[in-house]
């Protein structure tokens, strides 16, 4: 790949301190301004990279890498780094904790009316919201591993109560987060003959046939989601009777605590739990973030580190077993039949019957995290590789927009989604997102670390390399934000608003990607069978060609041929050390050495004719 991720993140960190760290002060907020989430994408700017790549800790002063010191110079030196880190995690955890010591979760000044003339009310402004949840919990592990480790660094008194105190605070946030997913998960079942049915129905239904049947294979499919979701007992989506087989469903989180949510039961110091508002129905966008978020709790880091404790531990059981519904549930419905898939039928169109792209890019991402998860043939992942294709070019990121083009709407100012419940408590609120593009990337690179052959591959890096291409001309060129992200202006040219402060929402979600990018890269080669194959045989060839050559000159002290055939020798050791891990290296080493055996012949030869 074209692209160089730890290059590209080193450049992206200088850019985040310049503009985090302002005349000697940390400077808080954005594009969007400041809030539980905002703040939060803020420090996971260099939170993420630091917990997920060696090359890239802080935790560890004398390890500190000098390309990481010299990106972050702005910050301190390998000492002053991670104390400052120390002191501006405190600030977060500190600033988003209520005076009851409830962890704050609010979506804040994210949170937009649908009509542009209302004011959000406090009450609203507070509101809980899966996003937040969901950073939380990135954030929240990756505060506690590098507190863990930090702490073997720290001699003086003062900073390791300093460590304990945010690792109390991190560890509560942690569960009150997983808590709050426990409360925003949700099942609408609905008939098969109402709108939402009708809906479902015609989405799956790719072949024309009768509905009848649709309906019965769908049941069948869908019926070990549906046993899994019937056995809930903690958190909302738990109360909805699904013993009746005849009522279709969906499943997912929706946008906040649910409304009339009961409490989680459990010995966690999680502090009041807030009441609901948001509507019991799933929403795409907040699904696949909640997924996202969910994921950290299952690394192998979050392991090693033993960065939960047991009591938490149980509810992460209790949110993976929504994990794995939820995605089954989804890539049942997006890869349904044995035509084209529901997916494939872009836009995608909800239950609800509202239809776009920004959609289809939201199923398609839980399908691609299923097809990562289980190691998917390339089969289905070539049809994915389709879709993402298709996305890019209706999207206008891989094809030049036109005046007045539609699709451009969706980079700026965004997709709107009505929060559904929020009017309780002030105007109907929206959230709007503007990251198709950089979700788009992140999807194709994970598929690409999946492919299990090389056109298969090169095709999805090709179209990786494309996306990446159109996101780097929406970096701020100057100004606080230079080097950060979205000015989509740079690349739309409908687009006239141009922003000063960065996009922490945008920008960390490149970091993402980045770190995705970097760790696929790290991993071995992909292996041709073929390849392998005649690497075996080259190899059989000149080991062959080796034993002659010894047999006719015997490796004994003093002969001035004995280095070279000794060279040979160690290459051919290598390349079957090598052979069935990295094949086209191996083929290169047998070559050198067949082509030295062939001088030695050739010599041989000519030195018989001269007698």
């Amino acid at each position: 790949m074209k692209l160089q991720p730890r290059q590209q993140l080193l450049e992206l960190w200088d850019a985040a301190a310049r503009a985090s760290y302002r005349e000697g002060v940390w400077t808080w907020g954005g594009r969007d301004g400041s809030n539980s989430i905002s703040d939060a994408e803020q420090l996971l700017c260099f939170m993420y990279p630091a917990s997920e790549l060696p090359g890239f800790r802080l935790d560890t002063p004398n390890e500190t890498a000098d390309d990481v010191l010299a990106a972050l110079s702005v910050l301190g030196d390998s000492v002053e780094i991670p104390k400052l880190l120390l002191k501006v995690i405190g600030q977060y955890l500190r600033t988003y904790t209520a005076d009851d010591g409830r962890p704050v979760f609010s979506g804040g000044s994210y949170f937009r009316p649908l009509d542009d003339e209302a004011k959000v009310t406090p009450e609203q402004l507070q509101l809980d919201v899966v996003d937040s949840f969901s950073m939380s919990v990135t954030l929240a592990l990756g505060t506690l591993g590098f507190l863990k480790v930090f702490r073997q660094s720290v001699r003086r008194q003062s900073i390791r109560s300093e460590i304990r105190e945010l690792e109390d605070l991190a560890s509560k946030r942690l569960s009150a987060a997983m808590a709050g997913l426990l409360r925003s998960f949700t099942v609408n079942a609905f008939d098969p003959g109402s709108t939402p049915g009708r809906a479902l129905l015609r989405t799956v239904n790719q072949t024309g046939a009768p509905t009848r049947r649709v309906l019965d294979d769908l049941r069948r499919e869908l019926r070990p989601v549906r046993a899994g979701l019937r056995d809930l007992t903690i958190g909302s989506g738990s109360q909805v009777d699904l013993d009746n087989e005849n009522l279709l469903f969906e499943c997912g989180w929706t946008w906040g605590i649910v409304k009339d949510a009961p409490d989680i039961v459990t010995p966690l110091d999680i502090g009041p739990q807030p009441k609901g508002v948001a509507a019991d129905t799933p929403f795409l966008y907040f699904t696949v973030n909640a997924l996202v978020g969910i994921a950290d709790l299952f690394t192998s880091r979050t392991r090693v580190l033993s960065l939960l404790n047991d009591d938490q531990i149980t509810l992460a059981q209790a949110i993976q077993r929504r994990w794995d519904l939820t995605q089954s549930y989804w890539r049942t419905i997006a890869t349904y039949g044995r035509g084209t898939w529901p997916l494939e039928d872009i836009p995608w169109r909800t239950v609800d019957e509202k239809e776009s792209d920004y959609y289809s890019l939201g199923v398609t991402a839980m399908v691609v995290q299923s097809l990562v998860n289980n190691r998917a043939a390339d089969v289905d992942l070539g049809r994915v590789a389709a879709v993402l294709e298709e996305l890019a070019i209706r999207a206008r990121i891989i094809r030049r927009a036109v005046p007045g083009d539609p699709p451009v709407l969706m980079h700026s100012p965004g997709v709107p989604i009505n929060l559904h419940g929020s009017d309780t408590l002030g105007p109907h609120l929206v959230w709007v997102v503007s990251d198709f593009a950089i979700t788009l990337l992140k999807r194709t690179i994970w598929a690409a670390s999946i492919a299990q052959n090389t056109r298969m591959r090169e095709r999805l890096v090709a179209l990786a390399d494309q996306i990446w291409r159109h996101i780097l001309l929406r970096r701020h060129a100057d100004g606080p934000a230079a080097g950060l992200w979205d000015q989509p202006g740079n690349v739309f040219t409908d687009i006239q608003v141009r922003d000063e402060e960065p996009s922490w929402y945008f920008s960390e979600r490149v970091v993402e990607f980045l770190v995705s990018a970097a760790t696929s890269s790290g991993e071995p080669p992909l292996r041709s069978p073929q390849l392998v194959e005649l690497a075996h045989q080259m190899l059989g060839e000149a080991e062959h060609l080796l034993d002659q050559e010894l047999v006719t000159r015997p490796l004994v002290a003093g002969q001035t041929i004995q280095p070279k055939l000794r060279t040979i020798q160690a290459s051919l050791q290598r390349a079957r050390a090598i052979v069935s891990d990295r094949p086209a290296t191996a083929q290169a080493l047998i070559n050198n050495a067949l082509l030295d055996l062939e001088r030695l012949a050739a010599a041989r030869d000519s030195a018989s004719e001269a007698i």
